[in-house]
């Protein structure tokens, strides 16, 4: 699980930079146009999907108005640009997995800086399928154990519907399925336990140790995906050590 919590300590760095760029609320438009199209409502209570873009915009203070729009241009009710999604698959240096969500108004576009940023930082993508294998959809909460007892928060994730709680350095990792994230959320919420990430994710099954230079290539690759206009998220099963991590 390391592989995934210490890519997403590097994105709360890069997050205040990100959002005055407007990066965040790019891609956070993006997903909430989407979903509202693809679930077939611009309903949230109707949409799990949108109900999820929703909250993620929510906790990044993405205006209300915004939020609307978006939600019109999905449905339809406004005139807006439709996004195609796609998963690209490849490796980063040392042989990590690398998956990369898209949403884009231009496949040819996203597909040929994808592959230059893979290539730049000494990685490369591979067929469709090559690593998507390695990766399981779970739900993921992320609370820092300064803010709960183990004990408590196992009575109230699990209860919920919790699949497992992790331990991982200062911080517990509660783990769901899908389908029931956002009950587990919801029952933290009520319980006044505050969470550093939530989000549904792809967690690796496995992690693979990426030091020295690779190290420092590996954090230079995810940060230029995750500034590629046309990139949603990127996921990793590289673990970096700290040193790189805090250095990004």
């Amino acid at each position: 699980m390391s592989g995934h919590s210490k890519w997403s300590t590097i994105k709360h760095k890069k997050g205040a930079a990100d959002a005055k760029r407007g990066k965040v609320f790019t891609k956070l438009i993006k997903e909430i146009t989407v979903a509202a199209r693809m679930g077939g409502s611009g309903d949230p209570d109707a949409n799990p999907r949108l109900r999820t873009a929703i909250a993620a915009a929510k906790a990044e203070n993405m205006p209300k108005d915004n939020i609307e729009r978006a939600i019109k241009k999905g449905t339809g009710e406004l005139e807006g640009v439709n996004y195609d999604e796609s998963i690209y698959e490849g490796y980063g240096p040392g042989g990590a997995a690398v998956l990369v969500e898209s949403l884009t108004d231009n496949k040819n576009r996203a597909v040929a800086d994808i592959r230059h940023i893979f290539a730049k930082c000494g990685g490369n993508m591979g067929e469709n399928g090559c690593v998507a294998w390695m990766f399981d959809k779970k739900g993921y909460l992320c609370v820092a154990k300064q803010a709960v007892d183990e004990d408590r928060l196992m009575e109230i994730a699990l209860e919920a519907g919790a699949e497992d709680i992790r331990e991982d350095g200062k911080q517990w990792e509660v783990i769901t399925e899908p389908e029931d994230f956002e009950k587990v959320k919801a029952a933290l919420d009520e319980a006044s336990i505050e969470y550093n990430d939530a989000e549904v994710t792809m967690l690796p099954k496995n992690t693979t140790n990426v030091t020295g230079k690779g190290a420092e290539q590996m954090v230079r690759l995810m940060e230029l995906l995750d500034d590629c206009e046309d990139v949603q998220k990127v996921y990793t099963n590289a673990d970096i050590p700290d040193e790189f991590v805090n250095a990004a």
